[in-house]
């Protein structure tokens, strides 16, 4: 019989480990203390409307594909991957509107409609971040960085002699602001360092990276919802012989000698030779491990990433002017960074996000309604932000997001029929995310860009990391990667063990 594996947690990369482990012949025990598995990647249904409320597009497609692959099953089978055209309509302060497209022809034309001089150089910036992924991608995506002896045997370390080349002391603002001229485009292609919870004016100028990853291999909506991967997945690991324990809170992993002896469930202690802990890394040191002062002083003064306030909308009305996803530009993108970033504040005028699976879903909203995923971006939670703070920041947020809404022609305020609020507070309480960020840790300075915290313990032997707090970071693929790899690395060592 296989050595036993506990994995801490049902989000993305700990069930993508878990399935992973199981299929190189573990014994896997998994905890979850939701009701559900999926951790932030979730989904609210009331009455005739349904949401997702984590993760709306899919990118890398290939990663979902090659677990599923290796697990022995076909993913198209059992998900649908719909490409997304547009990927995105998006709305500027001075009334322009511009479709992007991961279809070239489609996207240099967009361009030029909002803004001819720049049509030209839409090539060259694709070719820049393409540029990057490709000399970064084989390090930093899909090999664990902290693991030397992996890095050297694929010969990677000829990748730091062309450093320059990956643009990592130019921010990520700076790096596209040399391709564009026009402040519209310079703030969309900007957003992109959001999408691992980071600010475009301190994070570094090779995360974009991200925007190839979006243009260049393709932008997915899976059929039925994303929530469908989740119910994908725990299919596969119910089918390998996992046991999954949900409403299962882990309260400690425990350790002697430097060593992983399992974990504490219910005032229980359940053994194990190995713990996949798929908590937020920090979290984790704070309340499940004892000991290490040290190594947890240093995880707490990492910056977290930025968090978000969800609305969850049943709207009784259709609005064409809308597309599947949908963003509304603040009109001062520096201003609205600053302050959730240095000053830890609710935004003034933030940047709003409308995801609509209804426009591509229609049974996921009332006949004449659609169903509105709204979010806007705010701080990591810091002191005196308690319930009736977020309560007074959520008034003040939907009175924000409707006079917005007006001013692009679209009012909303007498048509909702279903309404669900998240705050950093529920991403804290539901999903113990680190004050509550919804990326972990930020990548705002270059060393967290490059280096997140390992997948594998130095400080406890057989205790390993996955999710979007550890490398590679945030967002579907980087998530699942991280249970990959620290699948790969539990099976090396054992291994080496025998």
């Amino acid at each position: 019989m296989g050595k036993k594996v506990i994995v801490i947690g049902g989000g993305l990369g700990a069930l993508s480990g878990a399935i992973r482990l199981a299929k190189m012949g573990f014994r896997v025990q998994l905890f979850e203390q939701n009701e559900k598995l999926g951790g932030k990647m979730s989904e609210f249904i009331s009455g005739q409307y349904r949401f997702d409320t984590g993760p709306s597009l899919l990118t890398m497609d290939f990663v979902v594909d090659d677990l599923f692959n290796f697990a022995g099953f076909d993913r198209p089978n059992l998900l649908k991957f719909i490409p997304i055209d547009p990927i995105c309509r998006y709305f500027f302060p001075d009334g322009s509107v511009m479709d992007t497209s991961s279809n070239i022809e489609k996207m240099i034309n967009a361009i030029n409609d909002l803004s001819p001089f720049d049509a030209g150089s839409y090539k060259k910036y694709l070719k820049y971040c393409e540029r990057i992924y490709n000399l970064t991608a084989d390090i930093f995506l899909f090999t664990p960085i902290h693991e030397i002896k992996k890095v050297i045997k694929k010969g990677n370390p000829s990748i730091l002699f062309k450093l320059y080349q990956m643009d990592p002391f130019h921010s990520f603002h700076q790096g596209v602001s040399k391709f564009f001229s026009d402040p519209r485009l310079i703030q969309l292609f900007d957003r992109y360092a959001t999408y691992n919870g980071s600010d475009p004016f301190q994070a570094p100028a090779t995360l974009n990276i991200i925007s190839y990853v979006e243009y260049g291999l393709g932008a997915y909506y899976i059929k039925g919802g994303m929530y469908r991967l989740v119910n994908a997945m725990e299919e596969i690991a119910k089918k390998m012989g996992i046991e999954i324990l949900k409403s299962t809170k882990v309260e400690k992993i425990l350790w002697s000698d430097k060593e992983v002896k399992g974990v504490v469930v219910n005032n229980e202690k359940i053994l194990s030779d190995y713990v996949l802990c798929g908590s937020d890394v920090v979290t984790a040191y704070n309340s499940l491990i004892d000991g290490f002062h040290n190594h947890r002083k240093k995880l707490n003064n990492f910056e977290p990433s930025l968090s978000g306030m969800v609305f969850l909308w049943g709207i009784n009305k259709k609005n064409p002017e809308l597309k599947h996803h949908n963003i509304i530009f603040s009109s001062d993108y520096k201003k609205e960074f600053r302050q959730i970033f240095k000053e830890l504040k609710v935004p003034d005028e933030p940047t709003i996000y409308i995801s609509i699976t209804s426009k591509t879903d229609p049974e996921h909203a009332s006949i004449n309604g659609e169903n509105w995923f709204v979010l806007v971006n705010v701080p990591y939670l810091s002191n005196g932000q308690d319930d009736q703070f977020w309560n007074n920041e959520i008034d003040r947020m939907r009175s924000v997001i409707f006079n917005r809404l007006k001013g692009i022609g679209i009012d909303i305020s007498s048509n909702i029929e279903v309404e669900k609020i998240i705050t950093p507070l529920d991403f804290l309480r539901n999903y113990a995310s680190n004050r509550g960020s919804i990326y972990g840790i930020s990548s705002n300075n270059m060393s967290m860009a490059f280096k997140r915290p390992a997948n594998r313990s130095r400080d406890i032997k057989g205790l390993y990391f996955a999710g979007g707090s550890v490398h590679p970071g945030g967002g579907i693929p980087l998530v699942m990667l991280s249970g990959k790899m620290s699948a790969e690395l539990i099976n090396e060592s054992e291994k080496m063990e025998k």
